[in-house]
């Protein structure tokens, strides 16, 4: 079926549609990652965007029951070079296009994703929408749509609930989780509670948690401020880590400022120091926004890891409290793992502590 991609900025691409056959609009960003599209199409950090894979075959592995990083998407589109139609993969439950039809995402193939994603890296990202006619009205009702600033709201938990372990205690704030942050408390025996962004500080410490995760999620962090009171309230109080759109916000917490990037960081292939020692990881990222580096007091946060490509603000840790962050995907999922030790920080920080509390208690 012949469909278009259309740019707010005129833009027109010709392809054919696969996945669900409905009309979509909204943010389009390019990821660059090989493989692992099942993973970031599940990724609810991509809530109301258009995904553009830059690697020419996407589907080739089709659909498994292990790499769902959310069980409903919320993504609102696809774009691929060429969609693979058949996959010989052990694991496969399903084709993408199966997979996309199921989840109400439409996708089109036959796109020049080079010539796109250099427009995009020009232009920054764009609304865009995915039709079947790219007539005057379809981008009259483009230029029409208002980006939405709830996302978090639209992905987040609204309910507590536990993943039950038998070791440390970590609450899990959920900003539009990925699984893959929880299989990597799991392996680590940690018992769970995963609660809703609205969450208060006081609700946390009522836990008694040894450890508290601010995770990944979608937008603009500005548009969760609740998120700021609370974590004031918890650093200090007990150890703390945040991952993506979490890092943001701890950052915001702590008096820094954040900006939206032209084009983002999408991919697994972002090169990132550990300033202390010089250790380059390669990482998974996926965020649209990142810490202004000028607005951040040394007093109070020490910069920990950077971007090498572009110098982003990678990590941070606080100079008084035990509570540190990175703007990467140290789950990986898809992607490489060598950030991994990053939780096993994490569980040192809250054993760390816990015996400073004997210490003290003594």
């Amino acid at each position: 079926m012949k469909r278009y991609l259309i740019l707010e900025d005129g833009t027109v691409y010709p392809g054919e549609g696969f996945g669900a056959e409905t009309v979509t609009t909204g943010e389009i960003v390019f990821n660059t990652g090989m493989s692992g599209y099942q993973e970031t199409i599940t990724d609810q950090s991509y809530n109301g965007q258009i995904i553009a894979f830059t690697y020419p075959l996407i589907g080739n592995a089709g659909i498994n029951r292990d790499d769902y990083e959310s069980i409903t998407p919320t993504a609102k589109g696809v774009v691929v070079r060429e969609a693979a139609t058949v996959t010989g993969n052990w694991r496969a439950q399903m084709t993408l296009d199966e997979f996309l039809k199921r989840k109400h995402i439409p996708g089109i193939m036959g796109i020049d994703t080079r010539a796109l994603t250099r427009r995009l890296r020009t232009a920054g990202t764009m609304k865009a929408s995915i039709v079947d006619a790219a007539d005057a009205h379809a981008f009259d009702q483009l230029k029409a749509l208002v980006l939405p600033k709830n996302q978090v709201q639209q992905v987040a938990t609204t309910q507590a609930y536990p993943a039950p372990g038998t070791g440390r205690n970590v609450v899990v704030i959920d900003f539009g989780l990925k699984h893959s942050i929880l299989r990597e408390l799991a392996k680590r025996s940690c018992n769970l509670t995963i609660m809703p962004p609205t969450t208060t500080a006081e609700e946390i410490l009522a836990l008694h948690p040894d450890g508290v995760m601010l995770t990944n999620g979608p937008g603009d962090p500005k548009d969760v401020p609740e998120a700021l009171t609370m974590i004031r309230g918890v650093e200090g109080e007990i150890p703390l880590f945040g991952i993506c759109l979490g890092h943001q916000l701890f950052a915001l917490a702590n008096g820094a400022d954040t900006f939206k990037m032209k084009f983002g960081h999408r991919g697994f292939n972002h090169p990132v120091r550990e300033i202390a020692t010089g250790r380059i990881d390669f990482t998974s990222q996926n965020h649209g926004y990142a810490v202004d580096p000028a607005g951040i007091d040394p007093a109070t946060l020490l910069v920990t890891h950077e971007e090498i490509n572009d110098h982003t603000v990678e990590g941070l840790r606080h100079r008084l409290y035990p509570a540190f962050s990175v703007q990467f995907h140290p789950d990986a999922a898809p992607g490489p793992h060598d950030a991994a030790h990053l939780f096993d920080e994490f569980m040192e920080m809250m054993d760390a502590f816990n015996r400073g509390k004997d210490t003290t208690h003594a």
